[in-house]
């Protein structure tokens, strides 16, 4: 059996922050609106977003709001300028968790935070 990841869906609180976040702070292109669910162009593998609310009502997963996003997973975005995409980011009031540094391997990584707490690493790719 082999698996490919195809997409990955953030649940947010608030989908007009989410979406000023990943599309007007990250510069990402929408690829599909339909209602609260978006879909957004990042390559092979697509990241998308639905509310909360919006997921409990169609599907009834049984999501609850006492499980912190941030400690669960992070997103991951590669980029050519790690420190250039930070300073942008900062300068839009973005939370900075982790100032950029160059690992051993030598990739350099950063991580932010979207507005509902999920990190999101901007970093270099690896090799």
């Amino acid at each position: 059996m082999k698996l490919n990841l195809k997409y990955i869906i953030l649940y947010v609180n608030d989908l007009e922050q989410s979406l000023h976040f990943y599309r007007d702070l990250l510069g990402l292109e929408i690829k599909m609106q339909v209602d609260t669910y978006v879909e957004f162009e990042t390559g092979d593998t697509t990241l998308s977003l639905n509310t909360r609310q919006s997921v409990n009502e169609l599907l009834n997963l049984g999501l609850t709001d006492d499980i912190p996003a941030a400690s669960s997973f992070e997103v991951g975005f590669v980029v050519e300028d790690v420190t250039t995409v930070i300073e942008h980011l900062r300068a839009q009031g973005v939370t900075i968790k982790h100032e950029p540094v160059t690992k051993p391997w030598g990739q350099t990584v950063a991580y932010v935070t979207d507005p509902d707490g999920h990190f999101v690493e901007i970093c270099t790719a690896v090799g």
